[in-house]
């Protein structure tokens, strides 16, 4: 086998594995987990920003807990210049295991998805308590502690709603409500301070 054979089996091997880890769930058990919906403030001021060229503008402060429903790493698609990860995210009752027992979730293009066969809470109350959040680690430590976040985990985050632009006109905003679905629903999230939990 050649060099380069063994250097790329060595890659895949790698890549498996961080796949697997990923995939990897944490249980904590049936009981809301996380009480409190996020917090979304306004900023006294409005400084936009340059990051990995784009130029970043904050609309609002914005803080949670919540449980991780599922991930989704990129690498290909424009976004992943700034978000290599998604997290769905749960709170209140979808913070509970028992109800989550009752509900597949499934993450694709930058999507989250749910599907029941009977709803264990109101349809509204999985709107509105669990949203696909688009992460932007603000820097190389936020960066190292997504990377290890599994399904199952609780997390805390700290930062910023922002709009990312390019100089050729591209531009990504984040949603400012938890109440929305569908297209532009999504959290866009420049992480400052990123804890695992539980």
């Amino acid at each position: 086998m050649t060099l380069v054979k063994w250097l790329l089996l060595i890659v895949l091997v790698v890549v498996t594995v961080k796949q697997c880890q990923h995939k990897e769930e944490v249980s904590l058990g049936p009981g809301v987990k996380v009480a409190q919906a996020p917090v979304q403030s306004p900023l006294s001021q409005v400084i936009p920003f340059n990051f990995e060229g784009y130029q970043i503008t904050p609309l609002a402060h914005f803080s949670l807990q919540a449980k991780v429903l599922g991930r989704e790493d990129y690498r290909l698609d424009r976004e992943s210049d700034l978000s290599p990860t998604d997290l769905a995210l749960g709170w209140q009752k979808m913070s509970d295991e028992s109800v989550l027992a009752k509900i597949e979730i499934t993450q694709t293009r930058r999507w989250y998805y749910w599907q029941v066969e009977q709803f264990p809470i109101p349809r509204r109350d999985i709107e509105t308590q669990s949203a696909n959040m688009h992460m932007i680690p603000a820097d190389s430590q936020v960066a190292t502690v997504l990377k290890k976040v599994k399904t199952g985990q609780i997390i805390a985050l700290e930062g910023q709603l922002i709009q990312a632009r390019a100089t050729d006109g591209w531009s990504w905003k984040s949603s400012m409500t938890r109440d929305d679905i569908g297209a532009h629903a999504c959290e866009v999230v420049y992480v400052t301070s990123l804890t695992i939990v539980e």
